[in-house]
């Protein structure tokens, strides 16, 4: 699905769907802040090697979590689902991030696999600023893909 172009994409025009089908207000995220990704590296060396460098091998692969922020709009989705994983339910699901270009057609999208939530969070309210109130969730997954 990537797109390749001349131009660098805007990062203003996107769709979540967190593993529902549904991609409208009660997946109308305003912000997406990606995991790092990480190989975790291990020097190795034979004590016969005839060079004094070690080889790096890579092990394990490690993410941070995605982090998804939205206006509050009334919607319990999120708190829900971040209910069900505490409660021990099996809350995993396949989330996708889809980047949009200017005409609104698929550019990029980014899988997220066996993902659950893991953190919860509103922002506080403060009655001397006329500030939107938001909604954190940080998703933890197994795997990510791109396509």
């Amino acid at each position: 699905m990537a797109v390749l172009r001349d131009r660098p994409y805007a990062g203003m025009n996107f769709l979540v769907d967190l593993g529902t089908g549904e991609d409208g207000a009660q997946g109308g995220v305003s912000e997406v802040t990606f995991p790092d990704a990480r190989l975790q590296l291990n020097e190795y060396r034979n004590g016969n090697d005839k060079t004094l460098e070690a080889t790096k091998l890579s092990t394990l692969t490690h993410y941070g979590h995605l982090v998804l922020r939205r206006g509050v709009i009334g919607s319990l989705a999120w708190y829900q689902w971040w209910d069900e994983a505490r409660n021990g339910g099996d809350a995993r699901r396949s989330i996708s991030v889809t980047l949009l270009d200017e005409q609104g057609n698929p550019a990029m999208r980014w899988r997220f696999l066996r993902a659950r939530p893991a953190a919860y969070q509103t922002s506080s309210m403060d009655a001397a600023l006329a500030e939107a109130l938001f909604e954190t969730l940080e998703i933890a997954f197994d795997r990510f893909e791109l396509e």
